[in-house]
């Protein structure tokens, strides 16, 4: 669900430089073997970032332990760059090539459409061919449970979602988590607000700040490595909570997280990988949703006082709902 718009260079000799450092070259095999089966992951943003991008790396690395296969990772910024390393993945031989964010379909498409013996996976989207597939990941529902649990431990009645940038699914996931809110507490306000980009700290913390200055106490941040800056932000605070986003973020301030908006995405490349290494993977979009239990809120027990029981009660209905398939909710997006 990432993109961070294009800086102002090229794919250098510095790209490929990185390219060297991080792959892991063409899939080795073992004499009178087929090659080992091999993933390869492009990600957006940094993988120390915590959340989005760690979580995929870690799905890369389950992959690598569980299927015994090869693996090669890069850190990609534009779409020149996802193309082009797309394109030399496929021409290294690997089987699946992973472009982690609703921001990879284009360059999934084009280079799928040239490379038809590797399957392309973005997570995000809906865009499908025959050797192209999109996960899509229904954030939207635990970020309706986190909106009502923001909406009942805030004091001023004030809460803020901060993003990175507005891509489709943060914004329906933001949508989702001021219905949330409003469904707990009508007259509560919901601030949004995106940073520009993914990576700058500096400028989540400042967005955070701005927030809490007109009256946010609860804020819910999907930002990746700048989403440590509003972490950062809310730690410096008197009183502020946080919600978390794409991984478990509650230890990074367990004193302060309400909870955490999960996507497990290792368990979610594991099985498209599996079926990928068994032949039995068919192009299509791989809904996953509260019912896979791949999407998830997972509140903080430490802060489990700062919601009423009836709300927690409340909250544990709705969830019930969107387990048996039949949540719904009126906000932009659905």
């Amino acid at each position: 669900m990432r993109f961070q718009p294009p800086v102002l260079r090229f794919a250098t000799l510095f790209h490929l430089a990185l390219w060297t450092t991080v792959s892991c070259g063409k899939p080795a095999a073992k004499a009178g073997t087929e090659p080992t089966f091999s993933v390869a992951l492009l990600t957006p943003g940094p993988i120390s970032d915590k959340s989005w991008n760690a979580s995929a790396y870690e799905g890369l690395t389950r992959i690598k332990d569980s299927l015994d296969a090869a693996v090669s990772h890069v850190q990609t910024k534009t779409p020149a760059e996802f193309e082009e390393n797309f394109r030399q993945y496929a021409a290294k031989g690997y089987r699946l090539a992973f472009g982690h964010g609703f921001e990879f379909q284009d360059a999934a498409m084009r280079v799928g459409a040239e490379a038809p013996k590797t399957i392309f996976v973005t997570t995000g989207g809906a865009k499908v061919a025959g050797n192209v597939a999109a996960m899509s990941f229904a954030f939207d529902e635990p970020s309706f449970l986190a909106g009502m649990v923001a909406a009942a431990a805030s004091k001023s009645g004030v809460i803020g979602c901060i993003g990175g940038t507005e891509l489709p699914p943060v914004k329906t996931s933001f949508a989702a988590f001021a219905a949330g809110a409003k469904l707990v507490r009508p007259d509560i306000r919901v601030l949004t607000a995106y940073i520009g980009n993914w990576d700058d700290a500096s400028a989540g913390k400042e967005q955070a700040l701005a927030q809490m200055g007109r009256g946010a106490d609860v804020i819910f941040q999907n930002a990746d490595a700048a989403g440590l800056g509003i972490f950062q932000a809310v730690r410096e605070s008197a009183s502020a909570l946080i919600v978390g986003s794409n991984a478990n973020q509650n230890a990074l301030l367990a004193e302060r997280a309400l909870g955490s908006v999960v996507i497990d995405v290792p368990r979610a490349f594991l099985s498209v990988a599996r079926e990928v290494q068994a032949g039995t993977f068919t192009a299509r979009v791989i809904r996953m949703d509260t019912r896979s239990d791949v999407v998830r809120w997972e509140a903080n027990a430490a802060l489990a006082d700062r919601v009423s029981a009836p709300v927690r009660a409340r909250v544990d209905s709705v969830l019930a709902t969107m387990r048996a398939g039949t949540f719904t909710a009126s906000y932009d997006g659905r």
